[in-house]
């Protein structure tokens, strides 16, 4: 990768790792589109890659989700109802892409912007929410995460 245009930093973390390392690798599927579309022009693997963020994005989102279930979290259907606008645009902006757009500078700046004020304003919320709770923040083991985002 060329250049970083979204780098992880301390005060985007939830303290909870599974969240933490979802939202890194969520930042990497970003950089490695920002690589794609708009440093090397390599429009196909920009596709693959924006399909790939949708992805696991919508794994994150049921993550979160089900915590918030299971912890009978109070902001639940607010913070679901910003995951499904999210969803909801890009899903209409890869429509666009698979009729001949191509992924603009603007859409990753708003991936980006995005995810950096959902992290600092929405999901830095419920730490405190779960922590009380008693869900672990440390993971014993990485076990679901694969090898294939990490």
């Amino acid at each position: 990768m060329a250049k970083e245009f979204i780098s992880w930093q301390d005060d985007l973390s939830v303290g909870i790792q599974e969240i933490d390392e979802q939202h890194k690798i969520l930042i990497k599927l970003i950089n490695r589109l920002f690589d794609e579309a708009i440093i090397k022009r390599n429009t196909s693997i920009a596709n693959e890659i924006l399909t790939e963020l949708i992805q696991y994005t919508v794994i994150h989102f049921a993550v979160e989700e089900s915590l918030f279930r299971i912890f009978n979290y109070p902001n639940y259907e607010k913070h679901k109802l910003q995951h499904e606008e999210l969803t909801k645009q890009v899903m209409g902006l890869k429509v666009k892409i698979e009729q001949g757009e191509e992924v603009s500078t603007e859409l990753i700046v708003f991936l980006r912007s995005w995810l950096t004020k959902h992290i600092l304003k929405e999901d830095k919320k419920y730490t405190n929410f779960f922590t009380e709770k008693g869900l672990q923040l440390n993971w014993a083991k990485k076990s679901w995460l694969g090898k294939i985002w990490s």
